[in-house]
């Protein structure tokens, strides 16, 4: 029977040789890039909600005209 501690033990070792070859971003490149991503999002949500207000509010007059 195989060993399952081995295998645990031996998957460990490749998992952390394989993270110290990883390039980590330095602090200044995190903190940039979060700015960056954070920016993003609102932007993408301040568009999605004048979009979706101008949508209803050109149905809901085109509704009013039709009624």
């Amino acid at each position: 029977m195989k060993n399952p501690f081995r295998s645990i033990r031996i998957f460990l070792g490749e998992m952390v040789g394989e993270l110290q070859k990883a390039a980590w971003p330095t602090k200044t490149e995190l903190r940039d890039s979060t700015i960056v991503v954070v920016i993003a999002a609102v932007l993408l949500g301040v568009f999605t909600s004048i979009s979706d207000f101008s949508l209803y509010q050109f149905v809901d007059l085109f509704t009013q005209l039709v009624s």
